[in-house]
């Protein structure tokens, strides 16, 4: 019973006051990821034990999130400490460059030629712009590019703005392929190919904006978000914590609605001619720039790991060499079956 109240209470070496002000901050150790990562492994288990058959995505997703966060962390460490600009937009860059390929290669299900440079383009222009007014007016901070509060939030807004780019033109492409000849009966009768697609536009761009109005409509009221909770742990006082949450969402509420409009728009621009006629062949199939070695690392490793455990539990788990060996160092039972039988 003493145990439990002490680590209820615990020591109150950590304690702040009632009203959420300054508080110093836990060091975590590699043995507290550690123990977290016990969940993942609970989770293998029962996936192994209902026959899911989400082990392996499962530890290769909780694999890359370690490498990815560590290495990340040493990159925005170096960043930190060089407070220089040149370094904040290179960084950005990167981040953007990902952003775009992953929303076009690996969330999106049909591709227009073209379109990785429309979305690159589309959610630079879009999360840059957003990012430094936000930084510099929404939230004062000055000079605007101060790596602390730039990166994190333009890491947001990539984050959110990638999830309503790749739903929007998903939708977008769905519409112009399954919905051809209604489009083409459209330009027969002397519409335009805006007016044509106008009903495209506005069903992809919704699409786009729905887990963004979602999530707003549900914040502070049944979730709590991410960078509320990290500001309170922090030791920010509750209510800055609550004016920069909703200041966050309003900046990934216009990145996202620019960054889809734009893709949106340069996508029927592609799928359609000077001409005013649809172009169905325009909307194509295409893998990743990124090397298939490399994308097939994480599943590599994992088969060996699979591998060298299965050829582990086989030696233990099987007899000794030595069990039911013959003097000659054979065992006598296979000796005795390989010998020929001689008939009289």
């Amino acid at each position: 019973m003493q145990l439990l109240e002490m680590f209820v209470q615990g020591n109150g070496t950590h304690s702040g006051d009632d009203c959420g002000g300054s508080k110093p901050m836990v060091e975590l150790q590699w043995y507290h990821v550690a123990i977290a990562s016990t969940l993942i492994l609970t989770n293998g288990l029962l996936s192994m034990a209902l026959g899911l058959g989400l082990g392996k995505p499962l530890f290769i997703s909780a694999f890359r999130c370690i490498v990815q966060l560590t290495i990340m962390g040493s990159v925005l460490k170096q960043i930190f400490d060089a407070k220089s600009p040149y370094l904040i937009l290179l960084m950005a860059l990167v981040l953007i460059v990902l952003g775009a390929h992953e929303a076009v290669y690996n969330t999106t299900k049909r591709r227009h030629i073209y379109m990785f440079p429309s979305v690159l383009v589309s959610m630079g222009c879009s999360c840059l712009f957003i990012g430094t007014f936000g930084t510099r007016l929404a939230m004062g901070v000055d000079p605007f590019h101060s790596p602390r509060e730039f990166i994190p939030v333009l890491g947001m807004l990539l984050g959110n703005s990638m999830t309503a780019t790749a739903l929007g033109l998903d939708t977008c492409l769905r519409q112009l392929s399954e919905n051809k000849e209604k489009i083409e009966l459209y330009l027969s009768m002397g519409a335009t190919r805006w007016e044509a697609c106008r009903p495209v536009a506005v069903e992809a761009l919704r699409t786009a904006m729905m887990p963004t109005i979602n999530q707003m409509s549900i914040i502070g009221l049944i979730s709590i978000p991410g960078m509320m909770t990290g500001q309170l742990i922090a030791g920010a006082s509750v209510m800055n914590a609550v004016k920069s949450q909703q200041i966050i969402m309003f900046l990934i509420s216009g990145a996202s609605a620019f960054a889809s409009l734009s893709a949106i728009l340069i996508c029927l621009r592609v799928c359609f001619d000077s001409s005013d006629r649809l172009r169905p062949e325009r909307i194509i199939k295409k893998t990743s720039w990124i090397p298939k070695s490399i994308q097939e690392f994480p599943s590599r490793a994992w088969k060996s790991i699979k591998k060298a455990f299965c050829c582990w539990n086989e030696q233990r788990l099987s007899p000794s060499v030595e069990q039911g060996a013959g003097p000659h160092g054979r065992n006598e039972t296979d000796a005795t079956e390989s010998t020929p039988l001689i008939r009289s």
